[in-house]
């Protein structure tokens, strides 16, 4: 049976499917090619605005024509930033012990220990506090580590002539600055004293069960910040500045009320006790170079933890922490302190944070701090 004759199709006809084909080609090319540009140009506008959200405003640089002035004693560091500083006590050249305060999260250099004068005046103590980078009067550091810190309170108490050795009190989100000088320099050290210091959840070595125990006791806005600041730090400003999602306790209108009741008194009655200059220039230079390099340095991952310390120079270290300190959980706390058998704990029942503004707490700290460094000078 001979094979069926195959359809003939016309050169004309051929000629058409071609130009229907080509046209039809060149249409989705051409559809394909514009969904590829108009997909990358969303990227960029939503990314230039995502940017544009998450980077802090640019820093108001001290002196400068619109920025603020600068109207405090200043020193030179090394790296030629200046620090702003603030002198409290006997005449330095005969004070019998010298102290340095290193504030808080949120301080300065008006906020020093309130050490009753009387008590200054009976131990011989010269006193100074100063702006920690970025704060206050203080230039910022973009490179502010625990290390920075450490060389920052070196080199101020070279410029002051605070040798051979200083003591150190730290207050809360300071300590990191404590830990560091005993890490770094402990052969400056005449003691130190810190008061409710501030623990990182990222700390190896800290055991599960109390890291969890502590961690459900924080609110919900704590725990994102935390954990944004420790992962995603690039993002630290924008989350604790936004007002879509619950924000950490120390950033948010309501956080006074995760306080005890005894700190939220305190809290309530600074803005009567605190110099009004403190207010208008603790972050006056912005919020990232101050309070956020604060976060970033305290919950991102440090070169060295406290439990690995070591105190071969045998100097006195005694930690204060409140039973009720919303902040820093006292049972991290008592893990930190217990894993070092130099350091004298002290827990004080029924206080909480604001350990300074406690009636009594700044005498009882420094006399016991000068007393157990006696002991061991006597030894």
């Amino acid at each position: 049976m001979a094979d069926a004759a195959e359809p003939l199709v016309s050169a004309a006809s051929a000629r058409s499917h071609t130009r229907n084909d080509a046209a039809e080609r060149t249409g989705l090319g051409f559809k394909s090619g514009f969904v590829r540009r108009l997909v990358m140009l969303v990227v960029v506008v939503v990314g230039s605005m995502i940017f544009k959200v998450i980077t802090p405003p640019p820093v108001k640089e001290l002196n400068s024509p619109d920025g603020p002035k600068v109207t405090a004693p200043r020193i030179a560091m090394r790296d030629g930033r200046y620090l702003a500083y603030r002198e409290v006590g006997v005449d330095r050249e005969a004070a019998r012990h010298y102290v340095v305060h290193i504030h808080g999260y949120g301080g300065s250099r008006l906020l020093s220990l309130p050490i009753p004068t009387e008590v200054i005046n009976e131990l011989g103590l010269y006193v100074v506090s100063f702006d920690r980078a970025g704060y206050g009067q203080s230039d910022p550091n973009p490179k502010r580590s625990i290390k920075s810190d450490v060389e920052d309170v070196e080199d101020l108490a070279d410029r002051l002539g605070l040798r051979p050795k200083f003591y150190v009190i730290t207050t809360s989100i300071g300590g990191y600055t404590g830990w560091g000088l005993l890490k770094y320099k402990p052969e400056r050290l005449a003691g130190m004293a810190l008061s409710s210091p501030v623990v990182n959840y990222w700390w190896p070595g800290l055991p599960k069960s109390e890291l969890t125990k502590a961690w459900n006791t924080q609110r919900t806005g704590d725990k994102i910040s935390l954990t944004i600041t420790h992962y995603l730090p690039s993002l630290t400003f924008w989350y604790n500045n936004q007002k879509q999602f619950p924000t950490a306790t120390v950033s948010s209108r309501d956080g006074i009320t995760a306080f005890n009741g005894k700190d939220q008194e305190i809290m309530k009655m600074l803005p009567k006790i605190v110099s009004p200059e403190h207010y208008k220039e603790v972050t006056q230079q912005g919020e990232f170079e101050s309070k956020c390099r604060d976060l970033m340095v305290m919950f991102t991952d440090w070169p060295f933890t406290p439990m690995s310390l070591e105190n071969p120079f045998e100097i006195p270290v005694h930690v204060w922490q409140g039973t009720e300190d919303y902040l820093v959980p006292a049972n991290l706390q008592k893990e930190v302190a217990s894993s070092l058998p130099w350091v004298t704990y002290h827990e004080l029942r029924g206080y909480g944070h604001f350990l300074n503004a406690y009636p009594g707490y700044p005498e009882k700290l420094v006399r016991t701090l000068l007393e157990d460094s006696n002991k061991k000078f006597m030894l």
